[in-house]
């Protein structure tokens, strides 16, 4: 079974997140913000990172960052952001993320998204 990591600052948004990601069978691990993420994802080592851009503390650029270069334990990262310009999705890939998805989104799409990345 597959471990997803889930960094969101929003309440709300992490608990549907975890719920549908569960409802789907992966094991899931949650943190609220970069500095949680960053312990959660050295202890648990998930298969895929899913991380919000904007987050107290630490922000997702930063985490994802420091989780894509770290050769130790390789993860898949997927970014989540309400910024969708040009510029911002670029600054994400150069971050290190594998992915980039525009707030609002569907579960569906999300679901897909982390399946494609699973499946590399």
């Amino acid at each position: 079974m597959a471990s997803i990591l889930i960094a969101d600052d929003d309440p709300d948004m992490l608990a549907l997140t975890k719920f549908k990601l569960e409802q789907s069978g992966y094991r899931v691990i949650t943190a609220s913000d970069g500095r949680e993420a960053l312990e959660q994802a050295r202890i648990e080592a998930p298969d895929v990172a899913v991380l919000d851009v904007m987050m107290p503390h630490v922000d997702g650029l930063a985490v994802c960052h420091e989780l894509s270069s770290c050769t130790a334990q390789p993860m898949r990262i997927l970014l989540l952001s309400a910024r969708g310009r040009e510029a911002d999705v670029e600054a994400g890939f150069r971050a290190g993320a594998d992915d980039y998805v525009i707030k609002p989104f569907s579960p569906r799409e999300l679901m897909t998204r982390i399946e494609a990345l699973l499946a590399r």
